[in-house]
């Protein structure tokens, strides 16, 4: 009986926010002010998630596709990514592609969706589905684009939240450390 309380405190735990009322808030990455402070944060956080991604076979380097004018990627290619991914053995290639590319299957492992009009970003993440593609919406806070993550920049703070229905989708694996760090436990 013990045992079974403890296996049921995790759940408990995860569902107070629920039960209360109240949402999960997700852990927060703080800002520097700033445009390049956000960029920071957001390469950082895009540096971790890719970080804790397995793809079926290991791409060497991440091809992380940027789709749509993003504000706050301008630091994919100088600054967090290549500092964080070398932590683990992951480089990080940036490349640019426009908002009508279909075609990520193949040229891509991962997507950052900028801003885009919500139907085109469900044809991103459309694409994307069912493939090895991390998909990262950076104007997304609610998670419509049905991208497997979604950032939430707020006033001090860059977090970010997980469609579960995408990454279940989706043929490359995310540790599950990655889904409490994004209800805030």
């Amino acid at each position: 009986m013990r045992n079974a309380r403890l296996l049921a405190l995790p759940l408990l735990i995860a569902l107070a926010p629920l039960i209360s009322g109240q949402a999960a808030v997700p852990a927060g990455l703080p800002l520097d002010s700033g445009p390049a402070g956000r960029a920071d944060a957001t390469a950082h956080i895009v540096a971790s998630i890719l970080a804790y991604s397995r793809w079926p076979s290991p791409p060497a380097p991440v091809r992380l596709c940027v789709i749509g004018p993003a504000d706050h990627a301008d630091n994919f290619a100088r600054l967090a990514l290549p500092q964080a991914g070398a932590q683990r053995g992951l480089r990080i290639q940036r490349r640019d592609i426009g908002p009508t590319a279909p075609a990520i299957a193949g040229a891509c492992d991962a997507v950052y969706i900028g801003k885009l009009p919500l139907p085109a970003m469900r044809l991103v993440t459309a694409a994307a589905r069912g493939q090895a593609i991390v998909t990262i919406a950076e104007n997304d806070p609610e998670c419509r684009s049905e991208a497997m993550f979604c950032l939430i920049h707020a006033p001090t703070a860059l977090s970010f939240r997980i469609n579960l229905d995408a990454v279940s989708r989706s043929t490359v694996r995310i540790d599950p450390r990655v889904l409490r760090i994004s209800r805030g436990y």
